[in-house]
């Protein structure tokens, strides 16, 4: 990794100690070391600041040096405190469940990743600035362990939590990362624009007219473009994993197509890739070789909001996984979850991640698609990719946490036998604040 080669500039060597490497070895099979409570605890006491997506469309749209300088400072503080939330609260499990080799395994990474970043000192200058956008893009590739590792661990320590503890748990970190990883991706969009030939410091022509992004949120996401894009990934990544002997469902557009809003699209995009993906897979095996019914998508534009009606004739949810539809601890099936879970050493939570494996020939022109779609556009991406039919079990929890996030829902009520109906709502207006989860207690331990 970059973080751990000697560099020649002696202040990121004072900052970022070697020792204190993300990319340090670790054994989870031991007992995570004991650690003096007072440096975390100094941290706990202080309280995040939410953000909302007007406030940084607002704050990136004119970007100045003394802008780039000051998101990295919020950068710099803002994660360490996150982080230290997220360690008391993993404290807090019975000893039995922090033992646990993959819990474990995420308390190291992120405490290393607390002592890291809680010691990054003031960002001053440019200079400044670009050790730290290393360490960020160090610190996101080095946790795309996160979710495999606690979806695994969730489903190991339910002898010591209980099935609903570890429901609140699971919510309560996976919210907080794609909290940290807005941040981090956001400021290291902000700097890539801040770097880049056409960008004029201070002008409102910072913002490509051919893109319209602030960092990354996207100022005018087109709820049928993102549906179509998210339909047809979805439709030739099923395609190809069930064969030529199926027949795709067609998915038909209705209701307020030309609606725009200021949105992340990645987070949009896995909610509905994820709700595609299912009804096209349960329609798909409901009907076998026959022609499929449609699925239809209707978008309701409304005055705070846009809905998302996702429709199929896909034959419900089987009765036994409905009551755990948003589980990640509880339901059945556990063991055929872990054996798939172990098969995903890393996710990052995105619809372009989904890849059919390299043995098959057209691999290379499935991600040519993919960044013909838009969906190429992250690194990450390539560093964890998995098969679309490989079911995890976390999907549907998952996208209702990124549809809450910024204040939005998502609902799926199944009629048995005949199909689903799935209720997807976010806020158009940007004006909702994150929403994070209540701050550690400094009793919890």
């Amino acid at each position: 990794m970059l973080l751990c080669r000697r560099l020649p500039l002696r202040p990121l060597q004072r900052a970022f100690p070697r020792s204190q490497a993300l990319t340090r070895p670790y054994s989870a099979s031991t007992t995570p070391p004991w650690r003096p409570s007072v440096i975390l605890d100094e941290w706990v006491q202080r309280e995040s600041r939410p953000i909302s997506l007007r406030q940084l469309t607002f704050f990136g749209r004119t970007l100045t040096e003394a802008r780039l300088l000051s998101s990295a400072n919020y950068v710099r503080l803002e994660l360490p405190t996150r982080l230290a939330h997220r360690l008391r609260n993993m404290q807090t499990l019975p000893y039995a469940a922090l033992t646990n080799e993959h819990v474990a395994h995420v308390y190291e990474l992120y405490y290393r990743a607390f002592e890291l970043f809680r010691k990054v000192p003031t960002v001053q200058n440019l200079d400044d600035n670009e050790r730290l956008c290393e360490v960020l893009r160090t610190a996101l590739t080095e946790h795309l362990t996160v979710i495999p590792r606690l979806a695994m661990g969730i489903l190991e320590i339910q002898d010591s939590v209980s099935g609903d503890e570890c429901d609140r748990f699971m919510t309560t970190l996976l919210r907080s990362r794609i909290s940290r990883r807005v941040i981090a991706e956001q400021h290291l969009a902000l700097t890539e624009t801040f770097n880049s030939p056409w960008h004029f410091d201070g002008k409102m022509s910072s913002v490509a007219p051919e893109d319209e992004f602030v960092g990354e949120i996207f100022l005018k996401c087109n709820a049928r473009e993102i549906v179509e894009k998210c339909a047809k990934r979805a439709r030739e990544l099923t395609s190809k994993a069930y064969g030529n002997k199926v027949t795709i469902p067609e998915i038909v557009l209705q209701g307020h197509l030309d609606t725009t809003f200021p949105y992340i699209p990645s987070h949009l995009e896995y909610i509905l890739g994820e709700l595609l993906r299912n009804s096209i897979q349960g329609v798909v095996e409901q009907s076998g070789s026959s022609q499929p019914p449609p699925i239809e998508v209707l978008i309701c534009e409304a005055a705070q909001q846009v809905i998302f009606r996702i429709s199929d004739r896909g034959g419900g949810i089987d009765r036994d996984i409905l009551p755990y539809l948003w589980s990640f601890a509880k339901g059945p099936r556990r063991s055929k979850r872990l054996k798939n879970l172990g098969k995903v050493p890393r996710l990052a939570a995105t619809m372009q991640e989904l890849q059919l494996p390299p043995s098959i020939p057209d691999q290379t022109e499935n991600q040519n698609e993919a960044e013909t779609l838009g969906f190429g556009g992250s690194s990450l991406s390539s560093l964890s990719a998995r098969r679309p039919d490989l079911r995890l079990g976390i999907g549907l929890p998952m996208s209702r946490i990124y549809a809450e996030y910024w204040a939005g829902s998502l609902e799926v009520h199944s009629l048995e036998g005949y199909g689903c109906d799935a209720f997807l709502q976010i806020n158009r207006l940007g004006n909702k604040n994150e929403v994070l989860s209540t701050r550690a207690a400094m009793d919890g331990v």
